[in-house]
């Protein structure tokens, strides 16, 4: 499979309430989510819908990341998680993903490998051809 420079994915957010800790500041775990949800908003804006390809025994599973915490986000702050494939193989794609503030700066970052499986068999299999397609 040949080397992905996707377009950047923007996906805002916000910091509520619920995702900080005692002190008004984003609890380490929720990162993982905010990650998670741009990853799977960049799919549906190219017409992949995860809930069909679990329908088809078809599912993304994270197999690998690193994660880089450089600074807190807060309470109420408007954050933009940026994404991009970085790399495409048979059955597998890397994701570069960063949190960014409204100023530019990066907070959080990762690199994540995310396998496609058959989820009845729970082995590795190739991802399909439309997705690569939309995806190169």
């Amino acid at each position: 499979m040949p080397k992905a420079e996707t377009t950047l994915f923007r996906w805002p957010i916000r910091i509520y309430y619920e995702d900080t800790d005692a002190g008004g500041i984003v609890y380490h775990s929720n990162y993982l989510k905010f990650f998670e949800r741009a990853r799977t908003e960049m799919l549906r804006a190219i017409g992949v819908s995860q809930e069909v390809l679990l329908q088809e025994k078809l599912g993304f599973v994270v197999r690998h990341m690193d994660i880089d915490f450089l600074q807190g986000a807060k309470l109420d702050q408007e954050l933009t998680v940026l994404t991009h494939i970085s790399q495409i193989k048979r059955a597998s794609l890397d994701f570069c993903q960063e949190i960014v503030n409204l100023e530019g700066r990066v907070l959080c970052k990762a690199t994540v490998k995310v396998a496609c499986i058959n989820t009845a068999k729970m082995r590795p299999q190739a991802i399909p051809s439309f997705m690569i397609t939309e995806l190169s």
